[in-house]
């Protein structure tokens, strides 16, 4: 266990992380807008913690395609909190749940606080409704909509690959087989039932209303899959490639939140344990290889915080694609099964700008279920436009 970076009224701590089930798109949420998704989870987080909601210094949420506005405010609001308590949204993509706990972690660094007081208190994650995201349209030539599907992300110089096509990319240019590929989106779905059987994941949800009741739980993990299954899926971006979409993960709706504050000020609120925040780096890359942009974010901050891979003891990485997970960790020296150990998006779903904040939410919980002082933990996240994002953490207890 290193000595802390930061002063404890400004080392970043993360003392609290809940998300809602995450599910699939137009499936059990289809009916809640983000901000409901999201205001739910807030208010769990004010209790987990003893937080007073005037208490807040501000929340700072990612979302990549809901309706514009500020959905940070509106479910602030939503959740109940008072109007001073101001809100701040965050766009890099599938990266703006991360990102938005890294400016939040940057902000108790610089000392954002009360007064003099020891650091405030912020509520960060991110929350994605694609059931309920709006349809996109420019103007035409004579003024009437032209519906497009997605935002650019790069000029066309440059490439602009739809997601699957990327991965496609990255499979060729690093040789990821179809067969690893397949092999390790089963051991996410396997992975994700044996901890939903075992209880891992009830501890961080938070209950949603569904049009049939109550939702509690991820819907997409697939006890039917089995290797021959995956075998049988055909290319779904590239005639005679290996990403199919049983190795590919599926768009979902959910939300992820965090309590992060200083370490000074988490031990006034009796905290027991939290994440240290120890850094964070966001890199980038070409854009048609986009799903390498979590390998140079991670090797550039453990490079800078002197950890080697075999340090780590809990990473989690979002499996937008098989292809591009085994692509990252293999050019970071990380063996693929050390990595999300209660399997990952390929098996619960990306719910865009929820995804970040949802690594998060399981590294604490990981790290709560075999506590151990001076664990490291890592999350990265790959990014459209050819980006990544990654935050290194260290699990202390604080009593």
């Amino acid at each position: 266990m290193a000595e802390d970076p930061l002063p404890a009224d400004r080392q970043p701590v993360i003392i609290a992380a809940r998300r809602t089930p995450v599910c699939r798109a137009h499936g059990a949420l289809k009916t809640l807008q983000a901000e409901q998704l999201l205001a739910p989870v807030l208010r769990r987080l004010l209790a987990d913690t003893g937080v007073a909601a005037d208490q807040v210094q501000d929340v700072v949420i990612g979302n990549a395609v809901g309706g514009g506005g500020n959905v940070a405010r509106l479910a602030a609001l939503e959740a109940g909190l008072p109007v001073s308590v101001p809100g701040l949204t965050v766009d890099r993509q599938c990266g703006s749940g991360l990102d938005a706990i890294v400016l939040a972690s940057r902000l108790v660094a610089a000392g954002g606080g009360f007064g003099s007081g020891p650091g405030g208190v912020y509520l960060a994650g991110g929350v994605e409704s694609i059931s309920t995201a709006p349809l996109r349209a420019r103007p035409g030539a004579g003024g009437e909509p032209q519906f497009y599907r997605r935002a650019r992300f790069a000029p066309a110089g440059y490439g602009d690959p739809d997601m699957g096509v990327a991965a496609e990319n990255v499979a060729v240019r690093f040789g990821i087989s179809r067969q690893r590929q397949d092999e390790f989106a089963l051991r996410s779905h396997q992975r994700a039932l044996d901890a939903a059987a075992a209880g891992a994941f009830d501890g961080e949800v938070v209950a949603l209303p569904g049009p049939a009741g109550p939702v509690r739980s991820d819907d997409g993990p697939r006890r039917s899959l089995t290797p021959a299954v995956l075998a049988r899926f055909p290319a779904a971006f590239v005639p005679g490639g290996s990403v199919t979409a049983g190795n590919s993960c599926f768009d979902a709706d959910g939300a992820a939140a965090v309590v992060v504050t200083s370490l000074a000020r988490a031990r006034q609120l009796g905290a027991r344990d939290g994440l240290l925040v120890l850094g964070t780096n966001t890199a980038g890359v070409e854009p048609a290889l986009l799903g390498m942009g979590a390998a140079a974010a991670a090797a550039r901050l453990l490079a800078g915080a002197s950890v080697a891979a075999r340090d780590l003891g809990l990473i989690e990485f979002n499996e937008a694609f098989a292809s591009q997970t085994l692509a990252c960790l293999d050019q970071l020296g990380i063996e693929p099964r050390r990595a999300n150990l209660d399997g990952g998006a390929l098996a619960l779903g990306h719910a865009y700008g929820a995804s970040g904040a949802v690594l998060v939410t399981r590294l604490l919980a990981q790290a709560r279920r075999e506590p151990v002082d001076g664990t490291l933990a890592l999350a990265m996240i790959s990014i459209a436009g050819g980006m990544g994002t990654a935050a290194l953490f260290e699990y202390r207890t604080l009593l």
